[in-house]
């Protein structure tokens, strides 16, 4: 990946109607990155997104494109191009128009309009659709002429807000994978937008987690996924056992009344911790060799693994394995030093995360 630094966001703040929305956000993106803006429902990542692409404008801040101040810039003046969940083909236009539309507001010539249709159906792999009309398309299909429209312009940045939430699972599993080539054989930046973790983890090289206009992490997939910074990120990607602990000194945290070997430093002694502990790094093993003893509580037979409850020490972890304990057996639970995320406790509910972009 290339680390030339495209897009700065600087002390970006937004609000509606008095209520804060982002607040002092400040994030870069490099050329060539597959950037995911990843939380809940309201959480301002699309309002960030519509602000790079020059649909809102930021009641503070810069947002600097390429070196250039683009704040004020509207989006037909900008190297970008947005697709949206909703498709927002002209129905009564051919894919071939659909696609040209741009090209045609640009004056560009007959020629170079054919020649563009053709590499874009090429790439989205629907040679031969041209004289095809919108709503003989399926979801994906659509969704793929509503990329190349975009990709057409050739843009710098291509920024997709959800795009694959209308549709199906197995759908948007085969558009996760097209998204990638589509990114790695056009060499532009994508900056996605979703609330799905899977599909983050899937296609991102960067992650950011965000919750109520702040950031609350950034990082790669494997980062963000084996290293959480706080409880709300830890919660949000994946399952997680989250349970307050006490580090009695470095390397040794005391869980539920017992100690755990573990790896992390400088939190000092005998002070209050979470510890995070994913559902697939615990171990069950026989009782007596467990630092912990438990009893299977319920089971679901997922797939790839048994999903299992096992009360122990007075909490319910849940564990993934694909090796089988009856409900009702009694296990011994053992975590390696290394799957023991150790983070530092918020002072107070109101806490924020607010994290300086160290990509």
């Amino acid at each position: 990946m290339v680390n030339n630094k495209l897009i700065d966001l600087i002390n970006i703040s937004k609000s509606y109607n008095g209520n804060v929305i982002i607040d002092d956000l400040n994030l870069y993106v490099r050329e060539n990155e597959f950037l995911t803006f990843l939380g809940p429902s309201g959480c301002g990542k699309t309002t960030t997104l519509r602000m790079i692409g020059g649909f809102e404008t930021p009641d503070q801040g810069k947002i600097i494109f390429d070196g250039k101040d683009i704040t004020k810039l509207p989006p037909n003046e900008r190297q970008l191009n947005t697709v949206f969940q909703k498709y927002a083909l002209f129905t009564h236009m051919t894919i071939a128009e659909n696609i040209a539309f741009g090209l045609k507001i640009k004056k560009k010539s007959k020629a170079y309009i054919d020649d563009k249709i053709k590499y874009a159906l090429k790439l989205v792999n629907l040679d031969g659709y041209g004289n095809r009309m919108p709503d003989s398309l399926s979801g994906g299909q659509q969704q793929r002429i509503a990329i190349a429209r975009a990709i057409v312009n050739e843009p710098k940045v291509l920024l997709l807000d959800e795009p694959l939430g209308a549709l199906d699972l197995k759908l948007r599993q085969d558009m996760q994978y097209e998204l990638i080539r589509l990114k790695n054989e056009l060499g532009i930046t994508f900056i996605y937008v979703t609330h799905d973790q899977e599909e983050a983890l899937t296609m991102s090289d960067t992650i950011m987690v965000m919750n109520q206009g702040y950031i609350q992490q950034i990082g790669t997939p494997e980062k963000i996924y084996n290293e959480p910074e706080n409880a709300f990120v830890a919660d949000f990607i994946g399952e997680s056992n989250i349970i307050g602990a006490t580090m009695v000194r470095d390397r040794l945290v005391n869980i539920l009344g017992a100690n755990f070997p573990c790896v992390d430093e400088g939190f000092g002694e005998n002070k209050p911790v979470d510890v995070v502990i994913r559902p697939e790094d615990i171990d069950l093993v026989a009782p007596e060799d467990g630092i912990i003893k438990g009893r299977v509580t319920s089971l679901i037979f997922k797939g790839v693994h048994y999903e299992m409850d096992v009360m122990a020490n007075g909490y319910e972890w849940l564990v993934h394995s694909t090796d089988l304990s009856p409900v009702g057996s009694e296990v011994g639970l053992r975590v390696d030093p290394f799957d023991i995320q150790i983070m530092k406790k918020p002072e107070s509910v109101d806490e924020e995360a607010v994290v300086n972009n160290e990509q």
